[in-house]
Formats: structure tokens, C-alpha cells, sequence
């Protein structure tokens, strides 16, 4: 039987990384905000540009320093539009409020490259100080090509707001040192209202 329950749960992470990859397409990354109760402040010397498909996580709105090597990715995920595909006779289907800790680990072992990848999962009070959040972790890795030919790091940050949305900012970059103070303006960037 447990067997069963953890074959369940890999193929709903499954479905639900297909949905956090192509639910948010076609949405401007200002409706996602509104839809969210997100707000976003863009660092000063930071130009904003498009976002892009993916095939680990589509993002809506990306920025690049303006001198340094580092970017930044947001995807945005409204609770409203989480689309649970479970058919277990024997278990209710999961709450989409409960699910972000799974998803998060799983985007982890999606976008690194197999070595090891410390995570941080964030104190209910900290997450609510630092962006109005109910939940927040964080993880550093070595990103997997696919989703970056560019970079060779990343900082993801996902935050989680009941009934609202998973939010996540992904930044890239290749040494943390000479960006360090630009990575903690970002990671500020996002906050629920």
C-alpha cells in the first residue's frame, strides 16, 4: 500500500510541474500579480525583459543587471488556477494550499544538476516579515542547462500565500560574492499584498 500512496504522489508532482509550466501562458505578468496579490518593485539598474517558455518552469517577466552577470526569472502560479488531475477512489484529492513544500522540492531536483542542493525552508514568522507570506524556502544549485546555457548558479525562492498563489524568483549567476548585494535587492523584489 505504500507503495501505492508514494506512486500516487510522484505522478501528481508530475502533473502538477506539467501545470506550473503552462498554466500561466497566455496571462500578462500584471493580471498574475492582481490575480495574486502580488506587487513587485524592480531594482534600480535592472532592464526588464520578455519572458520566456521553458521546459522546466515558464516564467512570465525576467530581469538583467544592467553591468553585472546576473538575471532574474518570476513565475507566477495563482491557487485559482491550479488544476489537480487525481483519481485515487481511495484518498480525497490533495489541497492546493498544502502542496507548495512537494512542488518546491521538486522544482530543486528539476532545475539542478544532480549534486547537492541545500534548501532552506524559511520560519512562519520570517516568511510573513520578509514577503507577506504564509510559507517561503530557498535553495542554491548548480543549474541544469536546460533551463540556463548561461549561468552557472541559482537562487530559487518560492513564497506561498494561502488562497492566493506560489510565487517563485529564480536568480542566475556565476559567482555569488560579486553579486551578493544585487541577489538580497531581488530577492526583496516580491511580496504579497
Amino acid at each position: 500500500m505504500k507503495f501505492v500512496s508514494t506512486l500516487s504522489i510522484i505522478i501528481l508532482v508530475a502533473l502538477l510541474s506539467v501545470s506550473l509550466n503552462g498554466r500561466a501562458q497566455g496571462y500578462s505578468f500584471e493580471k498574475l500579480l492582481k490575480d495574486s496579490r502580488l506587487k513587485i518593485v524592480v531594482p534600480e539598474e535592472f532592464d526588464v525583459l520578455s519572458g520566456q517558455a521553458n521546459k522546466i518552469l515558464a516564467y512570465e517577466y525576467a530581469l538583467a543587471h544592467t553591468s553585472k552577470k546576473l538575471a532574474v526569472r518570476y513565475a507566477i502560479r495563482p491557487i485559482s488556477m491550479v488544476s489537480i488531475d487525481y483519481d485515487d477512489p481511495h484518498n480525497a484529492a490533495p489541497e492546493p494550499n498544502y502542496l507548495f513544500a512537494m512542488l518546491f522540492q521538486s522544482l530543486v531536483s528539476d532545475f539542478s544538476r544532480g549534486g547537492n542542493s541545500p534548501t532552506r525552508e524559511y520560519s512562519r514568522k520570517d516568511a510573513q516579515e520578509k514577503f507577506n507570506a504564509d510559507w517561503a524556502a530557498a535553495a542554491v544549485l548548480d543549474v541544469t542547462p536546460e533551463f540556463s546555457r548561461d549561468y552557472d548558479q541559482l537562487l530559487l525562492l518560492a513564497i506561498h500565500k494561502n488562497n492566493a498563489a506560489d510565487a517563485y524568483i529564480m536568480v542566475l549567476f556565476d559567482d555569488y560574492h560579486s553579486v551578493k548585494q544585487e541577489i538580497n535587492l531581488v530577492l526583496a523584489s516580491l511580496k504579497f499584498q
